[in-house]
């Protein structure tokens, strides 16, 4: 799994992120098959239709950013991203401490793309 670092210098998978899809838009075009075409832009044809896409996820210790790569057959974390703590603090606030898998979003989209589009 890559790390911040290795992930900036990864061209290629840097150029398929898609910044606006959320794990909740990935459940529901990859694992609820059936009428998406009606409520998305994005339609999935086969296996071969790939999302590579950042979540936060804050059910084991402290909130941490994942790039997933996920088709209609499985999912796969590609990176983890360590916040600083004054991201992961600013976050708990925002989320209320609440655990769960979101979205990136608001302060801590800025900061990514500033780590990672910057170079």
């Amino acid at each position: 799994m890559m790390n911040l670092e290795e992930l900036r210098e990864n061209r290629e998978v840097l150029n398929r992120i898609d910044w606006e899809m959320t794990p909740e838009e990935a459940v529901r075009l990859y694992l609820e098959w059936g009428n998406n075409w009606v409520h998305s832009k994005y339609v999935i044809k086969s296996k071969d239709d790939i999302s590579h896409y950042f979540v936060v996820y804050s059910w084991d210790g402290p909130p941490v950013i994942y790039l997933i790569r996920r088709n209609s057959e499985e999912s796969s974390e590609l990176a983890k991203i360590e916040m600083p703590d004054w991201l992961r603090q600013s976050f708990k606030e925002e989320t209320g401490g609440n655990n769960g898998v979101y979205p990136v979003s608001g302060q801590v989209r800025r900061w990514l793309e500033e780590q990672l589009l910057k170079f």
